[in-house]
């Protein structure tokens, strides 16, 4: 059952003062918050392209989308032995999503999802909650056109909340909670939109746009 006394007013909150919520299991009646000593993130012109991934996205197999199925990619983010996203974070997700400040992007084969990542915008940050891949290289091809559009429409700050193994070979790196509190208070001051250019989905031209800047 979902804990309808959060709301998405409430997480906002949480999310622009550096908190974010974590559920123990998909059953759990309860959310925490969650605020870490040390905390991910991914420079937005940091990103590891590998040569594989690079040839893969130039396939011309795969597009990018921005928000064409946003249910659908937080139900594959959650569709794992073991997730955070309870109901009340599920719910709380969709309402925001509603709202505006939370968005999905997507990666395509044909009209198969191929991989899907979410989560919130705010001033110039975006909170990169969860992500999930149904082929090879998926969750790297949709992270790298997330960061791309992202870069473009003026971002400065990609929140990745902890930093895995995956992440780190991708670019992403450890900073102190005061470090990123102060990153977190100059991108929360920009004005920054999702929407101040069209999502270019071509993998191809993403490609090129990334490997010539890095």
């Amino acid at each position: 059952m979902s804990d309808r006394r959060l709301t998405p007013e409430l997480l906002l909150g949480a999310y622009a003062a550096g908190v974010f919520p974590m559920a123990e299991t998909r059953d759990a009646s309860e959310i925490f918050w969650v605020d870490p000593e040390r905390r991910g993130i991914l420079p937005l012109d940091g990103f590891r392209m590998s040569r594989s991934l690079a040839r893969r996205m130039r396939s011309g197999r795969f597009r990018a989308t921005l928000d064409r199925s946003f249910p659908q990619v937080l139900d594959g983010c959650a569709d794992r032995d073991e997730t955070w996203i309870n109901g009340t974070i599920r719910d709380l997700m969709l309402d925001l999503h509603a709202l505006g400040p939370a968005h999905s992007f997507e990666v395509w084969e044909g009209e198969k999802l191929a991989g899907g990542m979410y989560g919130i915008a705010l001033g110039g940050a975006f909170f990169g909650e969860s992500m999930f891949s149904r082929v090879t290289d998926g969750s790297k091809m949709v992270l790298a056109a997330a960061l791309d559009h992202l870069r473009r429409c003026g971002f400065t700050l990609f929140d990745t909340q902890f930093l895995t193994p995956h992440l780190a070979s991708l670019g992403g790196v450890e900073i102190t909670r005061a470090a990123y509190r102060a990153r977190l208070a100059r991108a929360l001051a920009d004005r920054a939109s999702i929407d101040a250019i069209a999502m270019d989905g071509d993998l191809q031209a993403v490609v090129q746009r990334m490997t010539h800047t890095s």
